[in-house]
């Protein structure tokens, strides 16, 4: 199955890798207990080799309470029970390499369970210990200490800030059961560069950092001022030492990094992607756009100028465990993504939704870059409509009820159209209920379909690795594209070797450029020959 998959020679792999996103929880369950687990992607190895997908990247597998879906970990070392063992990990990450897949694993620096062995001992100690100084521990403001330390507002909303019976408060950016480690501690900076290698020596080829611009705090922890710069603990240039000491044990391994890296302003956003920190940022900006051409270009436009500076590839997205899956978005009025915005009831036309994102695969998918999918895009999943007394995401109880949280786009993969439970595996109800029709989206279904989103995607990956065009030759300058001149609402553009991709968000058909072959469409040309709307389609000069 891996005969022609890259070589080991392949030099900087993760310059134009396609990688899949594996949340463990919901991918497939191999022991039928209704949770995902390792055994379930174990046996599901061949589907992601058919695929053609270069690496997997999962969502933390560790010891966990689960109170934010792992990533509250409560034991770095560990893989929680619910998953399996550290030799099933060990071992995954063996055979998938054995089939030309790498692994890349997630690692969430900037806080950990309430239920870590450092947080249970803090706990004890009791204020004024060492033990609470590897934490940001405070007394309140007001007469009798009962306001939190600061103003502040949590990721996940509400106060960030939670009191214990002896009178102190805890910082926690997200839930209350994830606090916020010291990163002004030596020992914290020991203990994360330890894990590195752990991991690194178990054979992973890359990490993944969550909430990479959060970790370290104005000392002082002082209230918010609109505008202050630095921000108290977004973005501080302290950040860059630590992420320095982490390349250097990548470099020790061949290793590679991508982090998770909210930030406005490009330049402070390349700076993570400079020669001697992170190799690869994901690109938000492009995830979060509506689908209109001219936003897009600019995003497209924006992504490769600001890692050009530093010679680091773009990474494109569509959707991941925490956004609303791009079936569902591209089917409503407003198509882009914004948290703040996310409600309950929203209208969406699937139809539409699903045409676009076929349109949105091609394009994506044809950028110079690395690409990244998350499992059931391939699928063509929409998000789910949770039942309210079944929704498990901190989100929603933090917004009080207000935002649906993001279980919708984690409910668990239909395999089988046939088998209990669309053939995720469970002899009992999954931990995540699936919606009625899920079975429809079933990959056994889509497998023996040419016109189906699964034959899409693997055709797509398949050109995407065959075609030299496409990629970046494993150069440290990116292959960029050209853009072509096409009518409004019209994207086109070409890349090396006669390669050209043209993505029609206009209103009528339109015309293909000059071309010898078409490759690939997204749904089919009219009977003249030009490309419907919202359509997508990859050419041959």
């Amino acid at each position: 199955m891996a005969a022609n998959r890259p070589s080991e020679a392949t030099a900087q792999w993760w310059r134009d890798a396609a990688i899949y996103q594996i949340y463990v929880r919901s991918f497939a369950d191999g022991d039928g207990d209704g949770t995902g687990d390792l055994a379930g992607v174990r046996a599901r190895l061949p589907y992601l080799v058919e695929l053609g997908v270069d690496a997997l990247w999962f969502t933390p597998w560790y010891l966990s309470p689960l109170a934010d879906g792992g990533y509250d970990v409560a034991d770095y070392r560990t893989i929680d029970p619910a998953f399996g063992t550290l030799a099933e990990a060990e071992k995954l990450i063996a055979e998938a390499r054995e089939l030309g897949i790498r692994t890349i694993v997630d690692i969430v620096p900037n806080h950990v369970s309430d239920q870590h062995a450092w947080f249970r001992a803090a706990l004890e100690a009791g204020p004024g210990s060492p033990e609470r100084d590897l934490f940001h521990f405070r007394k309140g403001r007001g007469p009798n200490g009962e306001i939190p330390p600061n103003d502040w507002v949590s990721e996940f909303g509400g106060t960030p800030w939670t009191r214990l019976d002896d009178g102190e408060w805890y910082l926690h950016l997200f839930a209350t059961q994830q606090p916020d480690l010291n990163w002004a501690h030596p020992a914290v900076r020991r203990e994360h560069e330890d894990v590195l290698r752990f991991w690194f020596e178990r054979g992973v080829a890359g990490v993944r950092i969550d909430s990479a611009a959060l970790l370290a705090k104005d000392p002082a922890l002082p209230d918010f001022v609109t505008g202050s710069d630095p921000h108290p603990f977004v973005d501080r240039d302290e950040l860059h030492d630590i992420y320095r000491s982490w390349r250097a044990i990548a470099d020790e391994y061949d290793g590679v990094f991508v982090g998770e890296v909210w930030l406005p302003d490009p330049e402070r956003f390349a700076r993570y992607l400079r020669p001697d920190e992170l190799h690869t940022a994901f690109n938000f900006n492009f995830l979060a756009c509506p689908w209109e051409a001219e936003k897009l270009r600019t995003a497209i436009d924006d992504t490769l100028a600001e890692h050009a500076p530093v010679g680091a590839p773009a990474t494109w997205v569509l959707c991941n465990h925490d956004i609303t899956r791009t079936v569902t978005r591209y089917g409503r009025e407003e198509t882009g993504f914004d948290f703040a915005v996310k409600t309950f009831g929203t209208p969406t036309d699937l139809a539409l939704g699903t045409r676009r994102a076929r349109a949105a695969a091609l394009l994506s998918l044809a950028l110079p870059g690395a690409a990244y999918l998350y499992q059931g895009e391939e699928l063509g999943l929409p998000e789910a409509d949770i039942p309210l007394d079944r929704i498990q995401d901190p989100m929603h109880f933090r917004k009080n009820g207000t935002d649906p949280g993001r279980d919708g786009c984690r409910v668990p993969m239909p395999w089988a159209a046939g088998e209990p439970y669309a053939g995720f595996g469970a002899t009992t109800e999954p931990w995540l209920p699936q919606p009625e029709g899920w079975s429809g989206y079933a990959a056994d279904l889509q497998n023996g379909d040419p016109d189906s989103m699964l034959s899409l995607y693997r055709e797509a990956l398949r050109l995407r690795r065959s075609e030299p065009g496409f990629g970046t030759g494993g150069e440290p300058g990116i292959r960029r594209l050209t853009w072509l001149d096409a009518a409004p609402g019209v994207l086109a553009f070409a890349r090396t070797d006669g390669l050209l991709c043209v993505v029609n968000l206009a209103a009528e058909a339109a015309e293909l450029p000059p071309h010898s072959a078409v490759l690939l469409t997204s749904g089919p040309l009219d009977e003249t020959g030009r490309l419907p709307r919202d359509t997508a389609v990859w050419l041959r000069a």
